[in-house]
């Protein structure tokens, strides 16, 4: 069964995380995506373990289901080849910066004058509206400058430190998931086109500030910045390791309490109400902590599991590829690459009673369909070798 997108045409022009993975997730729901890549390639074609050569883990996971050409959009022939693309697209995403775009013509003016319903969306580090409008940035750098850091570092109590993923880039990938399918709505709605733009660290900072403004929300303040809970939250060491687990409402703490033989614990001001355990919620985990100590981890996951309060066990990354449940559900897939062999990856993680997205191809090589893209748009053989020895283009062979 084709996927929601079958048909929407993506011509994506971006690199390294951010806008391939926004671009992999619509390849996944069903939409022709044709990227782009200068000769050198992508950037992360040469990040991480590798079986060959320019390929990569982060790419083979970043780019499935598209069709990879190679193409020096400095080069007029190649910039042609472009031109050609736009006017069968019905997306063009980017996520360099505007400036570039426009010394290489192809601004959303320039765009549209080639495809006056085309869907033209940026994705870069901040809104053009700004004072930092043209600034570079990566996701380290929009993490730092959206407080990520600082909170992991329980609020300046602990040196900084960056969260452990690409959690800037994808943060902002998943915004332009959605820019591109709901201008897509708009534009069966309208018959128009548009220019849509996904700043980085407007998008992170919308993430952030919505659980952390607090009492900063209001006017005057009421309070500090901070959702307390969050802030307090731990992963509990028990006896022989940890446990993952979240005594939350009141009828969670009363079975907690009844089956620790202390039900007297719900008459303590601080549990009484919801509102009276947030403001102590400090103490209440430090309480917590103490009492998780006392046993193993299998003990704390049978207990809370018979009290029906939720518990998780802590995986390592390594657990997930091993986790029952994700197994059970089919989530991951086996592989086979013309390239790189056998492979294991994810399937999109949504579920879909109609329409359900299909198995995508395995990643590109440099260059790979570039003969068949060229083709589609009318080529012949003769010109689209003339093109490679002008090194317009290349299909990755030379």
């Amino acid at each position: 069964m084709a996927g929601p997108l079958d048909g929407v045409k993506i011509l994506d022009l971006t690199t390294v995380v951010m806008g391939p993975f926004a671009t992999q997730i619509l390849a996944e729901l069903g939409a022709e995506v044709i990227k782009v890549e200068p000769f050198s390639g992508d950037n992360m074609r040469d990040v991480g373990p590798m079986a060959n050569p320019h390929m990569g883990h982060l790419h083979l996971h970043l780019n499935r289901g598209k069709k990879g050409i190679a193409v020096d959009l400095k080069n007029p022939s190649g910039k042609a080849v472009i031109e050609k693309l736009i006017p069968r697209s019905d997306i063009l995403i980017y996520n360099v910066r505007p400036k570039a775009m426009a010394r290489l013509g192809l601004s959303y003016e320039d765009v549209r004058s080639l495809n006056p319903k085309i869907i033209y969306v940026g994705a870069y580090g901040y809104s053009e509206k700004g004072p930092r409008a043209g600034r570079a940035a990566y996701d380290d750098l929009i993490q730092g400058s959206t407080g990520v850091p600082w909170l992991v570092s329980k609020e300046g109590r602990e040196n900084p430190r960056y969260v452990p993923l690409n959690f800037a880039d994808r943060v902002t990938g998943l915004h332009a998931v959605y820019a591109v399918t709901s201008a897509l709505y708009q534009r069966e709605k309208s018959g128009r086109g548009q220019s849509i733009e996904v700043p980085m660290f407007e998008s992170v900072s919308h993430f952030v500030l919505g659980d952390h403004m607090a009492g900063l929300s209001f006017q005057p303040p009421i309070g500090p910045s901070g959702y307390e809970r969050l802030k307090h939250r731990r992963v509990y060491e028990t006896k022989n390791g940890f446990i993952c687990a979240l005594v939350y409402n009141e009828a969670q703490w009363t079975r907690f309490w009844v089956a620790m033989n202390k039900p007297e614990m719900m008459d303590d001001p601080k549990f009484i109400t919801h509102a009276a355990r947030a403001q102590n919620i400090g103490e209440i985990y430090d309480l917590l902590s103490g009492i998780i100590k006392g046993q193993g981890t299998e003990y704390w996951m049978e207990f809370f599991q018979d009290v029906d309060v939720p518990v998780a066990k802590m995986n390592t990354v390594d657990d997930l590829l091993t986790d029952e449940h994700l197994l059970e559900t089919g989530f991951f897939i086996n592989e086979q690459h013309p390239t790189e062999g056998a492979l294991y990856a994810t399937k999109t993680p949504s579920n879909w009673s109609e329409s359900s997205p299909e198995r995508v191809t395995p990643a590109p090589s440099l260059g790979q369909h570039t003969r068949a893209v060229l083709r589609n748009l009318s080529y012949d053989d003769a010109e689209i070798d003339s093109l490679i020895e002008a090194r317009a283009v290349s299909d990755g062979t030379e």
